[in-house]
């Protein structure tokens, strides 16, 4: 089985830190934030799809051609289109079902492996969370499917937030990109699997987890540090 992990932003909100390292690179208890995303990789994962653009090459160094006997593919993100358009740049070298994980945020093997569990279905990893202005919130429908994801919801205090932890296949490819926001110039890639799984008629199921940590900003490593911490008791 393959895994995606989009990895080509710039993390400016990260300011200075990433001025001569692309975000999944900041290190994290020593190590940089990228290889957090490999040890959460299912032993059934043997193939990892990377896709980079801001300061590639830095990661190309580091990780070189394989992780822990995983077989590392590079594909390049040349300009900022969003995340769905850094998926579909890997398109031709995915199979049948794939993960897809963010290249800074912190996930567990476990619920890698409850994402992708067998089934004719795409999932995501979703966490209830107090405050929705930085992630994507998800309505769940009476059968407990996700049918929508919505981005910049600054007026709810608590929801159900969207890890971007996803399991696809590569029916998700005949499907067309949607712009993050009306109007935006960047495809984003909450709202092309939620348009792509209703046009498709597949199930996108939420799995439910008490253990993602968001990385967007300087202060998120600071807690991450302590999580991470409080996790290993």
């Amino acid at each position: 089985m393959q895994a995606v992990i989009l990895a080509a932003g710039h993390g400016t909100r990260m300011e200075e830190l990433t001025h001569a390292v692309p975000k999944p690179m900041l290190e994290l208890n020593g190590k940089p934030l990228l290889e957090y995303k490999f040890e959460a990789l299912p032993e059934e994962i043997s193939d990892v799809i990377l896709v980079v653009g801001y300061q590639g090459n830095v990661i190309r160094q580091h990780f070189g051609g394989s992780y822990d006997n995983k077989k590392i593919t590079y594909v390049e993100q040349d300009n900022r289109r969003g995340t769905a358009d850094a998926l579909w740049r890997a398109k031709d070298v995915l199979q049948d079902r794939f993960l897809v994980m963010m290249g800074d945020d912190i996930y567990t093997k476990e619920d890698a492996q409850a994402v992708i569990a067998p089934g004719d279905v795409w999932r995501l990893l979703v966490q209830e969370i107090s405050e929705m202005h930085r992630a994507g919130s998800i309505e769940l429908d009476a059968e407990a499917r996700i049918v929508d994801i919505i981005e910049g919801d600054k007026n709810k205090e608590k929801g159900l937030a969207s890890t971007n932890m996803y399991l696809l296949d590569t029916r998700v490819f005949s499907c067309p990109l949607v712009p993050k926001q009306e109007g935006s110039l960047e495809f984003g890639l909450p709202q092309t699997v939620v348009t792509g799984a209703k046009s498709l008629g597949v199930r996108l199921e939420p799995v439910f987890t008490d253990k993602w940590i968001q990385i967007t900003s300087p202060k998120d490593l600071v807690y991450a540090t302590e999580m991470l911490k409080k996790m290993k008791q």
